[in-house]
């Protein structure tokens, strides 16, 4: 195994040419900032559907006023 120059946590498989972190607790921290990224993102895409569909019902409700409006005149 080849250290990575720059890197003391990783090292290169001659075999494979591939890099392998050496470093389990930083890895960890890593897949946990990847997991609560990922979830903080599936929040927003949730929230945003929620504002789409509360901008929807709120036109839905200005037209039946509107309807309303209209025929008690």
């Amino acid at each position: 195994m080849l250290k990575v120059e720059g890197h003391s946590d990783l090292i290169r498989d001659p075999k494979t040419n591939s890099i392998v972190n050496t470093n389990s607790l930083e890895y960890e921290k890593y897949v946990a900032r990847r997991k609560a990224s990922t979830q903080n993102s599936d929040r927003v895409e949730s929230i945003e559907q929620d504002l789409s569909n509360l901008k929807n019902e709120i036109n839905e409700i200005k037209s039946l006023l509107k309807e309303i409006v209209i025929n008690v005149k």
